[in-house]
C-alpha cells in the first residue's frame, strides 16, 4: 500500500486539527496492591475467600496489570491458586450456561 501524503488534509487541502494529547482518554488511576495495602506479607492456598477474587467466572486468573497486585504477591498469588487447585479447593475450569 503506497504512502498517501495527503490523508491527513480535509477536502480543500487543508491540514485537519489535531486531536489535544490525552482527549478523549480517561485518566487512570494507579491501582494499589491490596496486599500491601493490607500488610499480608504470604498469600495462604487456605484462604479461597481471598483468593477467588482473583479470579474470573471462568476459572482464569486476573492478571498483574488489571487486579493490581504487585510483582511479588501475584506470584504468591498465582501459586497459592495453583495449589488450591490441586487440592480441589479451587475449580480449574467453571462451566457458563450457554
Amino acid at each position: 500500500m503506497p504512502y498517501d501524503r495527503n490523508r491527513n488534509r480535509s477536502r480543500d487541502g487543508k491540514m485537519a486539527p489535531k486531536r489535544p494529547i490525552g482527549a478523549g482518554l480517561q485518566t487512570l488511576r494507579k491501582r494499589l496492591c491490596r496486599f500491601c495495602e493490607s500488610g499480608i506479607h504470604y498469600v495462604d492456598y487456605k484462604d479461597e475467600k481471598l483468593i477467588g477474587r482473583f479470579l474470573t467466572e471462568r476459572g482464569k486468573i486476573i492478571p498483574r496489570r488489571i487486579s493490581g497486585t504487585c510483582a511479588k504477591h501475584q506470584r504468591q498469588l498465582v501459586l497459592a491458586i495453583k495449589r488450591a487447585r490441586h487440592l480441589a479447593m479451587l475449580p480449574y475450569v467453571q462451566e457458563v450456561p450457554q
